[in-house]
């Protein structure tokens, strides 16, 4: 029998291979993990910056297709992980009954989330702050990263982080979570209500400035009209690097942690 797929979706300005160190950790622990690129993004942080425009004027349906696509081929269902707006595509995804299980760090807000504090709107406000930014790849500044990612750790390693990780990424998810709750057909929707999607584990970074902690415990309440398994676990002092920081193994392991308890370490 095929050991259990994992698939790692990462979210906007990190690059697929910074979930490296988890898939290295999965695959330890008898994972057949793969962290796929987004459309359009290149094997390296170095092409991807390269060719900015190739990552350009993407949407969240076209992701969540994406990913789809990949999820078909694989021989069984696959455990879904999902940072920021990765996290967004994990629960979409899952909500339309791909995944056997799902988890979401630190997820963008879906449709329905109405708690949209000072903290976030700066961290957007790189992309939001022009509605011509909609159709183009946008990349942060060191600063920009320092406080919508790390800034619960020390200059030195943001800086480290920076550097090996982010790449220009498509801003349209960004706009379409923003306008979600103005818009009938959002594509930042996910179907909350599915009974028969399989378990959700929502996790938040307590001090994250980009998915603050009461847009998580938000999400959290999108659930209530489904008896699906959906549980939240938080990290106190946490920003939205916390899982690609120093302490990514303390939450990898509590990812690992609850998979089994779902019935998914045999």
């Amino acid at each position: 029998m095929a050991n259990q797929p994992v698939v790692f979706l990462h979210g906007l300005w990190l690059h697929a291979s910074s979930w490296g160190s988890w898939v290295e950790f999965f695959r330890n622990e008898g994972y057949d993990p793969i962290a796929p690129n987004w459309p359009g993004e290149h094997d390296t942080v170095a092409d991807t910056r390269s060719h900015p425009d190739e990552v350009a004027d993407v949407g969240i349906d076209e992701v969540t297709a994406h990913f789809a696509r990949i999820i078909e081929t694989l021989p069984i269902p696959p455990v879904l992980i999902g940072h920021s707006f990765g996290g967004l595509i994990t629960e979409k995804l899952l909500g339309q009954g791909y995944g056997t299980v799902g988890v979401a760090i630190d997820p963008a807000q879906i449709k329905g989330v109405l708690p949209l504090p000072l903290a976030q709107l700066r961290s957007g406000l790189p992309a939001l702050r022009n509605p011509a930014n909609i159709s183009r790849a946008i990349s942060l500044t060191e600063k920009e990263f320092r406080y919508g990612f790390a800034n619960q750790l020390d200059d030195e390693e943001s800086a480290e982080l920076f550097e090996r990780w982010t790449i220009p990424s498509t801003v349209r998810p960004l706009f379409q979570a923003a306008g979600a709750n103005f818009s009938l057909h959002s594509q930042a929707a996910v179907d909350t209500a599915n009974e028969d999607r399989g378990p959700l584990l929502l996790i938040s970074g307590t001090a994250d400035h980009t998915v603050p902690d009461v847009t998580t415990d938000a999400t959290l309440r999108q659930y209530r009209k489904s008896n699906a398994v959906t549980e939240l676990i938080k990290f106190h002092g946490r920003g939205h690097s916390l899982t690609i920081d120093h302490g990514w193994r303390d939450v990898a392991s509590e990812v690992l942690a609850w998979l089994g308890r779902q019935g998914l370490d045999d």
